[in-house]
């Protein structure tokens, strides 16, 4: 009888194809094995009229997942990492990240925008005033820091349905994760300006001015702690470049006592060899102050290089905007 390995998973339909991945990429490497991905609601799932700060932030999209792995109900559970909180409880672990994806944002408009080059400031193609919709503090924050004239509202759902309310003239604009977009195939970044789900163009907010939500565009795969036996099914979906960088991301948010929805962004990669690199920044939730700080450190030691970010960032005033 062939060995089952249960996967947790949201029910939206990016949390599936996510899932529905990993479950593939399992039956790859283990052909003995059944993979089965069995679907839970979550609060944030459930209560789509809160904002996500009013949810609390920590665990709205991770709580039921985690406790039907306590529970044994399910053997792992795959997470968008930008959404799992940075201390998890007590008896489970990341046991699994595999390759990072994109991490950039994708600023998507409501009208065309016309020809673009490789240099085009993707703001630069909002009018004065105009209404973006996101759900993320980050976002706003960023967005009030570049363009204060923006009127920015709270926009919530899931992707269809974002891009619904955009094609209804809700907002001008909206503000989503690339990597998710590519996950569900409704990005074309073969064009200039790319394009969304064929009806919308839009072009990507580059890092070194727009930094990510910490763990954007990685997967993270949660299990019990002890379970060696999925622990070894799973190594050879890991990357080690993507688990320290997104290591060294969750240190910096963790030492600031930040949430996953805090004003926080960070990115840090592995350019060449043994050396990480990362850039941390804090905001005022209005745009009006930023703290922001870069390092670099060694790969086998990347939550070192998070927290000495976050500690400089706390001693400028980081402490005050949290």
């Amino acid at each position: 009888m062939a060995d089952t390995v249960v996967i947790g998973s949201r029910g939206s339909q990016l949390a599936l194809t996510q899932s529905n991945w990993v479950a593939d990429q399992l039956r790859r490497f283990h052909e003995d094995i059944e993979v089965e991905v069995v679907e839970y609601k979550t609060s944030g799932d459930k209560n789509l009229a809160a904002s996500l700060s009013e949810l609390g932030g920590k665990g709205a999209f991770t709580k039921e997942l985690e406790d039907a792995l306590l529970q044994n109900k399910c053997d792992l559970a795959v997470h968008s990492l930008k959404d799992l909180p940075t201390e998890l409880p007590d008896g489970l672990r990341i046991a699994c990240t595999p390759t990072r994806e994109t991490i950039e944002d994708s600023l998507i408009y409501r009208k065309r925008i016309g020809t673009v080059d490789d240099d085009s400031d993707a703001l630069a193609f909002l009018a004065k005033g105009a209404t973006v919709g996101t759900s993320s503090l980050r976002r706003k924050a960023m967005l009030l820091a570049r363009r204060p004239d923006l009127n920015v509202i709270e926009w919530r759902g899931n992707v269809d349905t974002r891009l619904a309310k955009l094609a209804e003239g809700g907002a001008d604009a909206i503000i989503l994760a690339s990597a998710g977009l590519s996950r569900l195939g409704l990005i074309d970044f073969s064009t200039r300006p790319d394009r969304v789900d064929s009806r919308f163009d839009a072009l990507a907010l580059k890092p070194k001015t727009w930094l990510p939500a910490v763990g954007q565009g990685a997967l993270a795969v949660e299990t019990r702690a002890g379970d060696d036996r999925i622990a070894h099914l799973l190594a050879p979906l890991h990357d080690a470049a993507t688990f320290a960088s997104t290591a060294a991301e969750r240190a910096f948010l963790n030492r600031l006592g930040a949430g996953c929805q805090a004003p926080v962004g960070a990115y840090a990669r592995v350019p060449e060899g043994s050396t990480l690199k990362m850039i941390g920044r804090v905001l005022a939730k209005d745009g009006s102050v930023v703290v922001e700080h870069q390092g670099a450190g060694e790969i086998d030691n990347p939550r070192a290089l998070g927290v000495r970010i976050a500690e400089w960032c706390l001693s400028h005033g980081a402490d005050k905007l949290i």
